[in-house]
């Protein structure tokens, strides 16, 4: 299996993961949260999204999806590229609103299509690129795509457990 083969299958699973934690949800169950000023199913997935759209942006030095058609209105929020939920307050969590689970769906699908065509052309070498000086030692290619589908992992499985608890009441 190549670099290419193993980020593709990694992050090929995160579709159906996000589908299971939001598919039949209403807005309501969506923004629930679990305990007073705690991340809500559809920030969560909202959050990993964005990040993911942030960050593949980036490195292919491309407009974001979320800033490239009514994204931000479908989740009551205005189109701000740099707004992907890190450090949210409880309040701008709360402002987190999706109208719809389908809206959280497509939007990462939108997302996960562009990853996707993107690994198809990875090859080993591509990993060493820097692509974040801010950081010490600087961030590679390599490094961010692994930091991108933990973050991603992580939240839809919170989402997934926050879906049981909506469920069993």
């Amino acid at each position: 299996m190549d670099v290419s083969d193993l980020l593709t299958e990694t992050y090929d699973r995160l579709p159906d993961l996000v589908r299971a934690a939001v598919d039949g949800l209403s807005p309501e169950q969506l923004r629930h949260e679990p305990a007073p000023g705690h991340n809500s199913i559809g920030w969560l997935v909202w959050h990993l999204t964005r990040v993911q759209d942030h960050h593949v942006a980036e490195v292919l030095d491309a407009e974001q999806i979320w800033v490239s058609g009514d994204w931000a209105g479908r989740f009551g929020l205005t189109a701000d590229p740099d707004d992907t939920g890190y450090g949210h307050s409880p309040a701008q969590v709360a402002a987190v609103r999706p109208e719809s689970a389908q809206a959280l769906i497509n939007y990462y699908g939108a997302v996960a299509s562009r990853t996707r065509k993107f690994l198809a052309g990875l090859r080993p070498a591509d990993l060493d690129r820097v692509v974040d000086e801010a950081w010490d030692p600087p961030v590679t290619l390599g490094v961010r795509l692994v930091s991108v589908a933990e973050d991603d992992l992580q939240h839809v499985g919170q989402a997934a457990y926050l879906r049981g608890l909506l469920e069993t009441g």
